[in-house]
């Protein structure tokens, strides 16, 4: 979580530079925020701010602004060391007032650090690990402002991105990475150390990706990339795949508006040149190193947290129905701490839409140790898991501003599915069952457009019961994922409390729940489970609870049983409708969030990138 921003560069520039990077990152982190410039005279400008980066601004445009010199570092926080406070907010400097600190990370033996430099005399204004790195570089700084980093990283335990001035040295910039995320673009005139692209897009799409253990410094316009041994490191300059207006509103309310309506075009990039209807199989350019191994694994594991959680799950339902393998979702903040029985013939596929999240990190790092295949599906071209990952795949959508993810998660479904068609047909998948799910993959986007054409039905019913105070979403086979998808979507953007169940689960125990205060929203498409479902909705109307139904037909006979009926498309394959089912979900719950009128990309206490445990 948190955004970081470094800039060196052209001294008019580098307030609004620092600031619109901090509007780009914000979906990370906007508990608080800060600046801090370096000035002509050797002296640092930084203005500090609780809640939203507005704020920032308008703290900043009532002052009286010096001279900036050519470099500068700010911060966007979510909080984990000390409350959201001002004092606790980003950046830190150290004692004399000469080295500033922006840190995205937690440092696990901040304590031990912070009790030393107490019995060495230094004071501490703030709660936060981050302020002890400061004062640690100030310690042992003697003119080199680099020497200085490099030996106080060799001190620090846990996981940082950094980015670091000093007054004394008014044109260098130091940036270093372990364990979360840190890029360097590079343009004509400017620098721009970055947590992602978003913040540098405006500026340049040539990066170079930092690694863990590596450091780079940048001074007068020039920059070197070192580990932390002081080696030099040559890296080569990658390009970016998407521009500012990607990144950009264009003209909706929000970003997840946006996203949610992208999602037609979505699907197509996932599958776009990777359906070879002729062979009724999968190409994925990714995976065509691995592919020889592939064949002989005996289990899958597919691994990932919130909603990429959810798409492991479905996606371990579509392994085993058809490739026919054992496979099983985890939740990578388990999945490290578990006894898994893992060898060299499981293949482990890693979800992730930023590529950057820390428990999943973990879980790949878990497995590859244990001699797993590893894979990952990632949106975030260079992120950490595309590069520790033995191979894998990109979903190719764009950048997903909103915290609560719609088109990644529909990509993450799609390309799941391809990855069991790609697998069932090394195994026993027929090539004409193959062949009609890759045909009605490619009629996912007319499914897709024909639900968004439909958006004001979904908006309707939200107005409907947007003042309920519980929720309860009810699912069966494939479509118990997009039920807890659709569950989590609520409790993320509206604050309601929801839960998802099967429905063959209902009485084992949830019906004791149902009265006519609290509303289910069940998935009922035409599947070999319908009439399951249907039945298990007679149950809750039997105890008076109002019932919102999916369907595929608009059906009077259950006007007796349903209080609302939303008509999905159809689609020919229960894999397939799951993933049509989903976008009235999505939509749901950000009408219910639109009419409560809360922030539909940033929910409070909620951050795009998990990026620390």
């Amino acid at each position: 979580m948190c955004g970081i921003i470094g800039y060196y560069g052209k001294k008019e520039a580098i307030l609004d530079t620092l600031l619109s990077g901090l509007k780009r990152l914000e979906y990370r982190g906007y508990d608080s925020s800060g600046v801090a410039i370096v000035t002509p005279e050797h002296n640092v400008y930084c203005k500090k701010a609780t809640g939203r980066i507005i704020n920032l601004e308008n703290f900043i445009n009532q002052d009286n602004l010096p001279e900036f010199d050519s470099v500068g570092i700010a911060h966007t926080r979510w909080a984990t060391h000390g409350m959201p406070t001002e004092t606790n907010a980003h950046p830190h400097r150290s004692s004399d007032n000469k080295i500033w600190v922006v840190h995205n990370g937690i440092i696990e033996n901040y304590k031990e650090i912070k009790d030393k430099l107490i019995s060495q005399g230094y004071d501490f204004e703030s709660q936060t690990d981050t302020e002890v790195i400061a004062k640690l570089i100030g310690s042992v700084y003697a003119g080199d402002l680099k020497q200085a980093v490099l030996e106080a990283l060799t001190h620090l335990e846990g996981a940082y991105a950094l980015a670091i001035v000093c007054s004394d040295e008014p044109g260098r910039l130091i940036g270093a990475k372990k364990g979360s995320p840190l890029l360097l673009g590079v343009a004509a005139e400017e620098l721009i150390l970055a947590s992602d692209v978003s913040a540098i897009i405006s500026k340049t799409r040539d990066v170079i990706y930092l690694e863990d253990n590596e450091l780079v410094d940048i001074y007068q316009g020039q920059y070197e990339i070192m580990n932390l041994e002081n080696q030099i490191i040559f890296k080569n300059l990658e390009t970016v795949d998407w521009d500012e207006e990607a990144a950009s509103k264009e003209g909706f309310d929000s970003f997840l508006a946006k996203e949610i309506s992208e999602q037609k075009t979505a699907i197509i990039d996932s599958f776009r040149g990777r359906l070879v209807e002729i062979e009724a199989n999968i190409r994925f350019g990714g995976l065509i190193d691995v592919m020889e191994r592939l064949r002989d694994i005996d289990k899958i594991i597919v691994v990932g947290i919130g909603s990429s959680y959810f798409a492991a799950e479905l996606g371990a339902l579509y392994f085993e129905k058809l490739a026919g393998i054992s496979c099983k979702a985890e939740m990578s903040t388990e999945f490290r701490y578990k006894d898994n029985v893992i060898d060299d013939k499981t293949w482990v596929i890693a979800l992730s839409q930023s590529g950057e999240t820390a428990d999943t990190i973990g879980a790949i790092n878990e497995a590859k140790q244990k001699g797993a295949l590893v894979t990952g599906i990632v949106n975030v071209v260079g992120s950490t898991i595309s590069r520790i990952t033995d191979s894998g795949v990109y979903n190719h959508i764009g950048p997903e501003m909103s915290v609560a993810s719609t088109k990644a998660i529909s990509s993450q479904y799609l390309i799941l599915l391809m990855h069991a068609i790609l697998l069932g047909r090394m195994r026993d998948l027929g090539f004409s069952t193959a062949l009609e799910l890759i045909q009605e993959i490619q009629n996912l986007p007319k499914y897709f457009q024909e639900s968004l054409q439909n958006w004001e039905s979904v908006a309707a019913v939200a107005k409907k019961y947007h003042q309920a105070s519980s929720f309860i979403y009810l699912g069966r086979r494939f479509n118990l994922p997009i039920a807890k998808e659709g569950s989590i979507k609520l409790k993320e953007l509206s604050y309601i409390h929801s839960e998802a169940f099967s429905g063959g689960e209902l009485k084992h125990g949830p019906i004791a729940m149902i009265d006519e205060n609290l509303p289910t929203l069940a998935i009922a498409t035409s599947d070999t489970l319908y009439a399951k479902q249907i039945s298990s909705i007679a149950e809750i109307k039997a105890r008076k609870g109002p019932v919102i139904a999916l369907v595929n037909t608009f059906d009077p006979q259950l006007t007796d049983i349903v209080a609302d009926q939303l008509v999905v498309p159809t689609a020919k394959s229960e894999e397939i409708q799951a993933i049509v089912n989903n976008i009235y979900l999505q939509i749901f719950a950000y009408e219910i969030a639109k009419i409560k009128g809360f922030d539909l990309d940033k929910p409070r206490n909620l951050a795009k990138s998990v990026t620390v445990e």
